[in-house]
């Protein structure tokens, strides 16, 4: 059963067939139904291979996903907060779109490069002066 396609933003889709959803036992609350029931979500997201992701967001990939991305370009999302199977798995979805809206920013705009106006520069050659006069002063006393 294919998942419901995942809507990032108004330009990016993912269809559900790139999705794979595996339920596991998880561990945490839930009582004996922790040991009888599936309830952790593990979705699995083909990142580098999609069509469905623009150029930038597979370049930034790298940087956003880190431990979660493998050396094969799937993202692995462990989802096991919730107690059940439904929540758990809308967890894992939001998770991933958060992950891809922060790779799809904008790169930030380049510094610009700025000089230290003259009052700085004298405020700390003076204050290096006033250092050096310290530590002149930390020498040995010479008895008269």
């Amino acid at each position: 059963m294919p998942a419901d396609t995942l809507h990032i933003d108004d330009a990016i889709a993912i269809a559900g067939w790139e999705l794979t959803e595996n339920f596991v036992l998880a561990s945490g609350p839930g009582g004996q139904n922790v040991n009888k029931v599936a309830t952790a979500v593990e979705l699995r997201f083909d990142l580098i291979h999609s069509p469905s992701l623009p150029e930038r967001v597979k370049h930034n990939a790298r940087r956003v996903f880190g431990r979660r991305l493998t050396k094969d370009g799937v993202v692995v999302i462990l989802a096991d907060k919730f107690r059940s199977q439904d929540r758990n798995r809308e967890d894992a979805r939001e998770r991933l779109k958060a992950l891809i809206l922060e790779a799809n920013q904008p790169p930030p705009p380049p510094r610009k490069k700025t000089r230290p106006t003259r009052g700085s520069i004298e405020r700390r050659l003076k204050a290096k002066a006033g250092r050096s006069e310290v530590k002149k002063g930390r020498g040995k006393v010479e008895e008269d």
